[in-house]
């Protein structure tokens, strides 16, 4: 209160929250309006009469569940990184006077829903081969829930040696296939993370919150936007090859992007530039084919399922396995 009796304004630590929470928020909604607004530019050609095309026939419903599809394992990387860094930034500045850093910040207001649905998120939508990470991540996040179960050494050490076991009865023949095929890297993502895990818990020493803290967001913002190209690079639009009938009597294969089929043409953004209109008598049929970001780069499964799929996508090939590639995806026009 004011000496007018009017209330005074909120203290620092509350106003501080409130723009974290505010700096938040703004991340979390509006990065995923501005890559779907960037897929739809880019899918384009840069064309201004083919965005305005693709954003009168690419319902936002359309949208979100291709966002969904292809950039929720971006969204859920960076937030997972930022809370991992921001939990161990919060412990190792418990107690200062200064203003503590904007990831430990964000960590502190975040609700343990949000915290639990974000992991949720990235376990079934994660390719299995980056799953560990997430191990190492949580272990960060949740090291204040942990220390709260109060276990005897002894305890956790029986859990940390069978939860080490299981882990190892699940990937060791992994591990071996990627050492024979000198798959190397996807080895180490096998095997490192769950080590680290056994020691990313804990304040940092007091020398390094600092430059740890000042390097973290420029970092995370590095490795964010190079993941986001291939992302916004992803077409939102099925890609097929269409088979058109000609005067002179020789089928035209036409590969392309459907933007939308109506009683006389179907509309196809052609791969290479260009938008087409055929008339929906000549078309003779029509193939759904896979993009090239879709096509495997490791021959590696770890218990039957490839390690390049997630969760949903390993569960989703047991229901329906997936066709065999037409030859006609491998021509090109």
């Amino acid at each position: 209160m004011t000496g007018s009796g009017e209330p005074g304004p909120p203290p620092l630590r509350k106003r501080s929250a409130w723009r974290a929470g505010q700096g938040f928020w703004t991340v979390a909604v509006g990065v995923p309006a501005v890559f779907s607004v960037m897929r739809l530019w880019i899918e384009a050609g840069g064309e201004l009469q083919t965005t305005l095309l693709l954003v009168a026939n690419v319902g936002p419903v359309n949208l979100l569940a291709a966002l969904f599809t292809t950039a929720t394992r971006l969204v859920t990387t960076g937030l997972v990184a930022v809370f991992a860094l921001g939990s161990v930034l919060a412990v190792s500045t418990e107690g200062w006077p200064r203003r503590r850093p904007l990831f430990a910040r964000w960590y502190a207001i975040a609700p343990p829903w949000f915290l639990a649905g974000l992991f949720a998120i990235a376990l079934t939508t994660w390719q299995i081969i980056y799953l560990p990470l997430l191990v190492v991540a949580a272990v960060a996040v949740f090291q204040r829930e942990l220390a709260a179960l109060a276990w005897p050494r002894w305890r956790w050490a029986a859990t940390v040696a069978v939860a080490l076991a299981g882990y190892g009865w699940l990937v060791a023949p992994t591990v071996l296939q990627a050492w024979r095929t000198g798959e190397l890297f996807a080895m180490a993502l096998l095997v490192v993370p769950p080590l680290l895990a056994l020691g990313v818990s804990g304040p940092l020493p007091r020398w390094l919150v600092l430059p740890a803290a000042a390097l973290a967001q420029p970092g995370i913002a590095v490795v964010l936007l190079i993941a986001a190209v291939p992302v916004v690079m992803t077409p939102v639009l099925p890609m097929t090859v269409t088979t058109v009938a000609t005067p002179a009597g020789v089928p035209e294969e036409v590969r392309g992007h459907v933007i939308s089929t109506d009683d006389v043409n179907t509309v196809i953004l052609q791969e290479r530039g260009g938008v087409r209109y055929i008339d929906n008598d000549d078309i003779a049929a029509r193939v759904l084919c896979p993009t090239a970001e879709e096509l495997v780069r490791y021959r590696l499964w770890v218990r039957e399922f490839h390690v390049e799929d997630s969760l949903l996508g390993a569960l989703g090939r047991r229901v329906r396995p997936m066709a065999p590639v037409s030859a006609v995806c491998r021509i090109p026009t």
